[in-house]
C-alpha cells in the first residue's frame, strides 16, 4: 500500500498543478475575474457539460468524504472537501483515495492497545 499511497499523493498533486496553470494562463490571457470565468464556462454546450460533470463528481465526493469520516472517525480526511469545492476533483479525489489507503491514527493505537 506504501506505492499506492505515494501514487495517490502524485496524483493529488499533479491534479492541483496543472490545472491551476491552466487557470492562471486564462487570467492572465482575460483578467482576474470571477464573473468573467463562470462566463467561460458556460460559453458552449461541451464547457457547460464539463462543469456539471465536475460539480457532480465534487458532491458524490463530499457525501463519500463525509460518509468516511462518520465511519472511521478520520477527522483529518476532512481536509478533502475544502480542496475539492477550491482546488477541484482532480485534487481532492486523489487525496481522498490516499486517506482511504492509509492506516488512520486511530486505528494504529486501538490495534497498540490490543496487543
Amino acid at each position: 500500500m506504501r506505492r499506492l499511497g505515494v501514487l495517490w499523493l502524485l496524483l493529488a498533486l499533479a491534479g492541483a498543478v496543472f490545472p491551476l496553470l491552466h487557470f492562471k494562463k486564462w487570467a492572465d490571457e482575460n483578467g482576474y475575474s470571477l464573473d468573467a470565468l463562470f462566463e467561460a464556462w458556460t460559453v458552449n454546450a461541451a464547457t457547460e457539460g464539463m462543469v456539471w460533470d465536475l460539480a457532480v463528481a465534487a458532491v458524490a465526493l463530499t457525501l463519500a468524504t463525509l460518509a468516511h469520516v462518520v465511519a472511521r472517525r478520520d477527522w483529518p480526511s476532512l481536509v478533502c472537501l475544502p480542496i475539492t469545492w477550491t482546488i477541484g476533483v482532480g485534487a481532492g479525489l486523489p487525496l481522498f483515495l490516499w486517506f482511504l489507503t492509509r492506516k488512520p491514527r486511530q486505528a494504529i493505537k486501538a490495534r497498540d492497545e490490543k496487543w
